[in-house]
């Protein structure tokens, strides 16, 4: 798939703008020691890491505004890990006690102190793996320590404090144990072929035999896609930016492991256009390919109207392989006309522009739908990281002026929040676990064995191909 180029809209969106709020103030004048903040039209557009660091802790006539809070925790960790983030706003809170125990503004504590809890606890629900780290967790007990001890009586900051742990706690094991269960599953087996026969027997089951319905298969495939993209969380998809920043060495702990999540969601796209191809290509019967094709052409339109792209782009691919694509006598008797639509929204060209209409369009009808039905969108994920990954590169992280280009992460981070509104759409289809089943664990050829049986069905039509069928029987006759 050619590389794609980020079409930036309206930088700062009205659902992540960064805009003061009435009544919520900019902290302490909005700036530090170390640098201002820099507000363009009320909207925070730069600062020194210290500075936001410090925007980011309340004060007693102050709390950030959530979509700043969100923002700052995800793109933070590009400069730093979060356990020396926490112990800074440790710091921070620490330092704002002592001046008001100082002072006379005691009376004021009790407030103060629910605001640092409820930070803490914005924290541990929107970013739980970062306390997978035993860094982060020592500073979040140091901090609620202190918390408690400085308010030994008041005991709804006690129960503020024991609610959030023990969330925290729930949420970690939760995610631990479906780690271990996802490590447990393995790839769709590969099915190399028999030697020179690749196909199977005529009697053996295919997909048209456990489903034929092209809206039901689209509708499991849209449950598959559901499940899996709900285990990414916005610290992965920030690993596209933090992994390919060379000016910024910090790196969280373990951060290298945890793009596993998006490596099995790549991978599903990769088998599901192999199945699709494996599908067609070991049909014996020239009318059952035709059959075969035209199928996944009415599975793939389903799942357009669905608002699955991801599954319509994979099977899309996997009838683009060059195996399945060579086979003229076949795609002569489809009726090709709805497949010339599928592939006119997913048409690359202007960058992919017929393709981000159409999302925007379901973009829409989400934003406004009644019913569970209507709220499904499943984007691209390639193309998705790829205008994460661009966005990334054509702005730098630096101002000349040393300051954080935070104008930059809120468009990141804008674009990762609606990704994740996305992700928490729970599927409104009855769930067939024999089709899932099917489609999970169903053999797939090789490239090597999807030619072969390509070249089987209908025989090399030119001198590269001969070449090629040549080859690949030389090299199966060595093998045996």
């Amino acid at each position: 798939m050619p590389q794609t180029s980020i079409i930036c809209s309206s930088v700062l969106g009205p659902s992540c703008s960064g805009q003061v709020p009435p009544g919520m103030g900019e902290r302490g004048g909005g700036a530090s020691g170390s640098g201002d903040l820099i507000f363009q039209d009320g909207r925070l557009i730069s600062g020194s890491l210290e500075a936001l660091m410090e925007h980011l802790v309340p004060t007693v006539d102050y709390y950030p505004d959530r979509t700043y809070i969100f923002t700052f925790l995800l793109s933070s960790r590009v400069f730093m890990p979060p356990h020396d983030l926490l112990a800074r706003v440790g710091q921070i809170y620490l330092e704002q006690r002592q001046q008001l125990e100082a002072g006379s503004e005691k009376a004021m504590l009790k407030s103060f102190s629910a605001k640092i809890v409820q930070l803490l606890k914005e924290w541990t629900e929107a970013f739980p793996c970062d306390f997978q780290d035993e860094k982060a967790m020592a500073e979040l007990k140091a901090i609620t320590h202190r918390i408690m001890q400085c308010d030994e009586e008041n005991g709804t900051v006690k129960k503020a404090i024991a609610q959030l742990t023990q969330s925290l706690l729930l949420s970690l094991a939760a995610r631990s144990q479906l780690q271990e269960l996802r490590e447990k599953l393995r790839s769709p087996a590969v099915d190399k072929g028999p030697i020179l026969k690749a196909k199977p027997p005529a009697s053996q089951k295919d997909i048209l035999g456990v489903c034929c319905d092209p809206l039901v298969l689209a509708q499991q495939l849209t449950h598959i896609e559901l499940e899996r993209v709900s285990s990414i969380h916005p610290q992965d998809l920030m690993q596209i930016v933090s992994h390919t920043d060379s000016r910024d060495k910090h790196r969280c702990r373990g951060d290298l492991t945890k793009t596993y999540s998006l490596e099995a969601y790549d991978n599903w796209f990769n088998c599901l256009s192999m199945l699709v191809a494996t599908e067609v290509c070991r049909v014996v019967k020239k009318k059952q390919r035709t059959r075969m094709l035209e199928f996944f052409i009415d599975v793939a339109r389903e799942c357009f109207n669905i608002g699955n792209f991801n599954s319509m782009m994979a099977i899309i691919s996997g009838m683009n392989l060059s195996p399945v694509a060579r086979l003229k006598k076949t795609w002569s008797k489809v009726k090709t006309a709805k497949f010339d639509v599928l592939e006119h929204h997913m048409d690359p060209s202007s960058n992919f522009c017929n393709y981000r209409t159409a999302l925007q369009g379901a973009t829409q009808r989400s934003q406004m739908a009644n019913s569970s039905r209507e709220k499904i969108v499943i984007p691209v994920f390639n193309l998705f990281v790829k205008d994460i990954y661009f966005l990334h590169k054509i702005h730098t992280n630096h101002l000349p002026n040393g300051h954080i280009n935070f104008k930059k992460f809120w468009e990141i981070s804008r674009q990762i929040h609606e990704f994740m509104t996305w992700t928490r759409v729970e599927c409104p289809f009855e769930k067939d676990k024999k089709i899932q089943n099917y489609l999970l664990t169903a053999p797939i050829y090789s490239e090597e064995a999807l030619f072969i049986a390509s070249f089987e069905s209908e025989g090399p039509e030119n001198h590269m191909e001969k070449d090629s069928w040549k080859t690949l029987r030389t090299t199966l006759l060595n093998r045996a």
